[in-house]
Parts: C-alpha cells; sequence; structure tokens
C-alpha cells in the first residue's frame, strides 16, 4: 500500500510501485480526467502536476510520487490559476475533439504559476510537448494570454 496526496487529500493505493502515475489515477481511483495519448510522454495528453510542476503521468511510477503532491485536471476549478485557464478555454472556444485539453489545462496552468505575463516564445516552450492533433494552437495561444490578463 501507497499513500498518495492527490488534489489535497491522501489517498492509500494498492499499486505495485511501478505503476504509472496515469494508470493509478485512472484505473485504481476512477479519476478519467487525465488521459492516455502515447505512452511516452511525447504527447501531453496525460499531464498533470507534481508538487506544481507539469509531468508526464503516463511515464512517471507512483513510488515517484509517494510524499509529493499530485494535482490532476478533477482539481483546476478549485484553483485560482487552473480556473482563469478553464474560463479563458471556454471563451476562446479551445477544444474541438477535446482530448487532449485537459493536459493542455495543466500545462498552462503550470506555465502561469511561474510567468505572470508569458510571451510567444514562452508559451509555445511551455506547451511544445502538447500536441493537438485538431491544431488549435492559435486559440491556445489567445487563451493562455487571456488567462494571464485576468490573473493580472
Amino acid at each position: 500500500m501507497l499513500t498518495l496526496n492527490i488534489n489535497g487529500r491522501d489517498v492509500q493505493v494498492d499499486a505495485d510501485p511501478s505503476t504509472p502515475i496515469l494508470w493509478t489515477l485512472r484505473d485504481n481511483l476512477n479519476m478519467t480526467g487525465t488521459k492516455f495519448g502515447c505512452g511516452a510522454a511525447l504527447c501531453g495528453a496525460c499531464t498533470v502536476h507534481l508538487d506544481g510542476q507539469a509531468i508526464r503521468s503516463c511515464v512517471t511510477p507512483i513510488s515517484a510520487a509517494a510524499g509529493h503532491k499530485i494535482t490532476t485536471i478533477e482539481a483546476m476549478e478549485t484553483d485560482k490559476v487552473g480556473k482563469a485557464v478553464q474560463d479563458a478555454w471556454v471563451k476562446h472556444d479551445v477544444p474541438q475533439c477535446g482530448y487532449c485539453q485537459s493536459g493542455q489545462v495543466m500545462s498552462a496552468t503550470a506555465l502561469l504559476r511561474v510567468n505572470k505575463k508569458p510571451s510567444d516564445t514562452d508559451i509555445d516552450n511551455a506547451m511544445s510537448g502538447n500536441i493537438c492533433r485538431c491544431g488549435t494552437y492559435q486559440r491556445i495561444r489567445a487563451a493562455i494570454k487571456d488567462a494571464a490578463r485576468a490573473l493580472a
């Protein structure tokens, strides 16, 4: 049994310590907001925060998260920065299919926590590991800038 802190609460998980965070969230805890995309940390669909840093949960074992705080998309509506990002996503009609959006929101939120006024280059660098097959990159950038203004 491992104790993980997920979205501010401790949960007991009966899983192999090498199990990726993604599968622990989805299969053991029925938290399906975090998506499986590639399984190789290349697409960003599985992005969660570990102590505030955006990480790829498909390749990070739960053993690496013990003693740390995992934050998922399910907690973003109660987080000031996450809520601003989600509101901007809706305002700019970012999602098309929506599959990658939880990972996109998590990466954007992590960016705005450390950079209150990101440039286009800052946004591109922070979001470069998140693939949107629908190609909504311009709307993603506009939404991040709008969220930054709302938080200023």
